[in-house]
């Protein structure tokens, strides 16, 4: 066993503390996943507003974040497309999106639960709550509150 002199065992203390302080305040973009914030975002070919326009982006849909360059993130989304956004346009509120043809919402994280609703293939939900393989979500475009198994949906 190696042995720390006291100094040593301070400032190996220090920079750990740093290190966690430094984790706990990391921005949106150093979070893995982003949603966007804006009621429509370019997703773009390169990082500049001169760059083609690839698509548009509807509010809370979410992204993985690949990297960033200077105030652009490079993302990609559940059908694995990537193109690049504006770093000021997404935020860290939990967004998933519906990967399977139809999703029941239902009354409870479970099977045996009632189902409230139906989700389709590229819907964006906002994400309320996580258990066991279950995630409550309510629909962005319906209201509907509930809860959808975790295997058919992409996200947060």
């Amino acid at each position: 066993m190696t042995r720390t002199s006291p100094s040593r065992r301070s400032l190996l203390s220090l920079a750990l503390g740093s290190a966690l302080l430094a984790t706990a305040s990391f921005p949106v973009w150093a979070q893995g996943m982003v949603s966007i914030k804006g009621s429509t975002v370019n997703m773009r070919s390169g990082p500049s507003t001169q760059n083609q326009i690839l698509w548009e982006l509807k509010r809370g849909y979410p992204l993985r974040v690949i990297r960033r360059q200077g105030s652009w993130l490079e993302v990609s989304d559940f059908e694995n497309d990537s193109g690049w956004v504006a770093r000021s346009l997404v935020d860290s509120t939990p967004h998933h999106v519906v990967k399977s043809r139809i999703a029941n919402i239902r009354r409870g994280p479970g099977t045996q639960h009632a189902i409230v609703g139906k989700a389709e293939y590229g819907d964006v939900l906002r994400t309320r709550e996580k258990r066991a393989g279950w995630v409550r979500v309510e629909h962005t475009a319906t209201g509907t509150t509930g809860w959808i198994a975790r295997r058919l949906l992409w996200g947060w």
